[in-house]
């Protein structure tokens, strides 16, 4: 038979209460107490009882994680990353992907799907500023990205902008001048691209280099398909220049693809550099130097952001947190790993 509760209490020769809450995690248990315990748990192979945990607390043990696409690295990468912080805290995640697509991201607020969880994760695409009004929901709920800022839930996001100035920097270092943006969004200020291309552009400004926009080119979604078609049209446009800035690595593998299809040497012709450090980079060729944002940490933040909220825990409204970042410099702009 599964070992029980009762059983774990006995082998540490200590109260059922006890046990009990050292597996919900309660404070004011000793740390020797908590290790005889957890020593006792993992000698039993004890597993707890998810349905009987639900049906005392009133709470699920889960959390969603509501992403664009996970065929998108980046997000499949965060994902991961939110499972292992989750599965720290004893707590399932149940993923839900909209496509970026407004309707599907409302459901996703509103939708019934919200009683199998006790909080939720969310990474809008497709909602703006103007829809911050719908981020008030009755349950516990945790903002990531960049398309909602100053809303009324916590809001874990990355630099953006300074990542991406760094990145620029980063080329400017190795002497390159006619640096090319691929995956800008026209009209875009609030978001990934237009914060991206506007950390791109005070860098330049600071180090006294004229902005081009025939240097900048639009793509759609960021996948590698869409780096390749920007890139094609840079080349066609015949536009001089040393080196690139892709706003994800996903823009950068596909860009990265037509250069060599065209002769061009990587890094010697044009020095290329993305953002996300997705773990494909590593093992292109050439190798894709990049802007790690602090994903994990970002998983982290999220998660304990969230399990605070569903914990009831005070924290004086709304918190914006954001990761670390740096430069992964690689053998895309001839830097050592």
């Amino acid at each position: 038979m599964s070992p029980t509760l009762r059983d774990v209490a006995r082998v540490a020769g200590v109260s059922f209460k006890t046990v009990s809450n050292v597996i919900n995690d309660y404070p004011h248990v000793s740390e020797s107490t908590r290790a005889r315990v957890l020593a006792a748990i993992e000698q039993l192979d004890y597993r707890p009882n998810r349905t009987a945990r639900t049906l005392r607390s009133g709470r699920t043990g889960a959390i969603g994680l509501a992403v664009p696409e996970l065929s998108l690295a980046y997000f499949a990468e965060l994902a991961d990353e939110v499972i292992t912080a989750a599965d720290e805290r004893d707590i399932v995640v149940l993923i839900e992907q909209t496509g970026g697509d407004r309707r599907r991201e409302l459901e996703v607020l509103d939708g019934s799907r919200r009683q199998l969880t006790d909080g939720l994760l969310f990474s809008p695409l497709a909602l703006g500023s103007e829809d911050a009004s719908r981020l008030e929901v009755g349950y516990p709920l945790v903002l990531l990205g960049e398309r909602i800022f100053d809303g009324p839930v916590d809001h874990v996001t990355m630099e953006n902008v300074e990542g991406a100035r760094a990145a620029t920097e980063h080329l400017l270092a190795l002497g390159r001048r006619r640096i090319a943006v691929i995956g800008a969004h026209t009209g875009e200020v609030i978001g990934s691209a237009g914060l991206r291309v506007a950390g791109y552009r005070a860098a330049l400004e600071a180090h006294g280099i004229p902005f081009h926009d025939d240097l900048v080119v639009d793509a759609g979604p960021w996948h590698r398909v869409n780096g390749a078609e920007a890139m094609r049209m840079l080349l066609a446009r015949g536009v001089q220049f040393d080196a690139v800035f892709a706003l994800n690595d996903e823009l950068g593998l596909g860009a990265l693809r037509v250069l060599r299809e065209h002769g061009i040497g990587v890094p010697s012709d044009v020095a290329i550099i993305g953002f996300d450090d997705v773990d494909e980079g590593r093992y292109s060729l050439p190798s894709l130097s990049t802007v790690d944002p602090g994903r994990r940490e970002i998983a982290r933040l999220a998660v304990e952001v969230l399990l605070d909220r569903i914990a009831g825990v005070e924290t004086g409204g709304p918190r914006e947190l954001r990761s670390s970042f740096r430069i992964v410099a690689r053998e895309s702009t001839a830097a050592s790993a």
